[in-house]
């Protein structure tokens, strides 16, 4: 079965999935997931957008197996000692190596800038016994994407958005990545979404970049009409993409507004700039807010991650830092492939 087979058969199963009760797994240890990848196995490794720990967990099996830190790495510690985070929200397989990005957003609602989120970086798959790790790649984190975006004159539309907070109308967060068929990268922005349109800028050298130090290589802009909606995830399945797409800003809840359609949605999209992406499902949900999707090749299952972070702890808020690891905890559902 070739590629497009496949990601035909694998849209039309999603579609009929959407009528479908989807079992929800759960797992602790974080509540803030934003980023994640297969590794196989049943295993995957996912991020938190509040701490630059990587953890792995097993399909099913609330606990994780395995975490790596990687504040020093990411050179995120204050002039004390205090780590800080890079706010990952992106990441993609290409071979044994995955990319992760940063939101390259200004902080929260008072927009301060914060160096600490620039960040691009990779890490390695390795072979740790029955369970698989991640570490570091060699080269180190490429820390001025954001400037080198704003100097191309071909994303002018980023430069006024850079100087506003990230959930603010207009404003500029990245949340998607995904790895095209050659090596490159798909950078997905969440916001701003200018004209109602998500916008996508190809990454053509990303080995380079983090081996060498290379200057980045872009492609040209790419707009998408996801409804007015921005990129929440992308995640290549055979020779299409499949995107989450939600809100620029804060969802408390995804439920289905009447006249506007589902706050959550999934798309399809060949890659192609000249041709628009094909609505797949709602993911409206309740509390369930998807900001990470990956597909577990063992099961044929595509995996929603949901940004737990705004759920209550008692009297504190899940991603508070008042509360305790094990007390912290976010949600995954599975969409069959088949």
């Amino acid at each position: 079965m070739n590629d497009t087979i496949r990601s035909l058969l694998c849209t039309a199963a999603l579609t009929a999935a959407a009528a479908t009760a989807l079992a929800q797994e759960r797992y602790r240890g974080m509540c803030d997931a934003s980023a994640a990848v297969a590794l196989g196995g049943g295993h995957f490794v996912v991020a938190d957008d509040e701490s630059d720990v990587l953890r792995i967990y097993r399909r099913g099996a609330a606990e994780p197996v395995g975490a790596t830190n990687l504040v020093d790495y990411l050179h995120n510690r204050q002039p004390g000692g205090k780590p800080t985070e890079a706010d990952i929200e992106g990441a993609a397989r290409i071979g044994e190596r995955i990319y992760w990005i940063g939101s390259h957003a200004r902080k929260g609602k008072s927009g301060e800038v914060d160096p600490h989120r620039q960040r691009l970086f990779a890490t390695q798959i390795v072979a740790t016994g029955t369970v698989p790790g991640v570490r570091a790649a060699r080269g180190g984190p490429h820390e001025s994407l954001l400037a080198e975006l704003l100097a191309d004159p071909r994303f002018a539309v980023l430069v006024d958005a850079a100087a506003r907070p990230p959930e603010a109308p207009g404003g500029l967060n990245i949340e998607g990545l995904a790895a095209t068929p050659d090596g490159g990268l798909l950078i997905g922005f969440r916001n701003p979404v200018p004209a109602g349109r998500a916008l996508v800028v190809p990454l053509r050298n990303p080995a380079a970049v983090i081996d060498s130090g290379a200057p980045p290589v872009f492609g040209e802009l790419i707009r998408l009409d996801l409804g007015g909606r921005g990129i929440r995830s992308i995640e290549r399945v055979g020779d299409a993409l499949l995107i989450v797409a939600g809100p620029f800003g804060t969802a408390k809840r995804s439920t289905k507004r009447s006249t506007s359609g589902p706050v959550f949605a999934l798309f399809r999209w060949s890659g192609a700039a000249a041709q628009a992406p094909s609505f797949v499902r709602a993911l409206d949900a309740g509390t369930f807010r998807p900001e990470a999707l990956f597909v577990d090749p063992d099961a044929n299952e595509l995996v929603l991650l949901s940004d737990d972070g705004d759920e209550r702890i008692g009297s504190a808020e899940c991603k508070d830092k008042s509360v305790p690891s094990d007390r912290k905890s976010f949600r995954a559902r599975a969409l069959p492939l088949r």
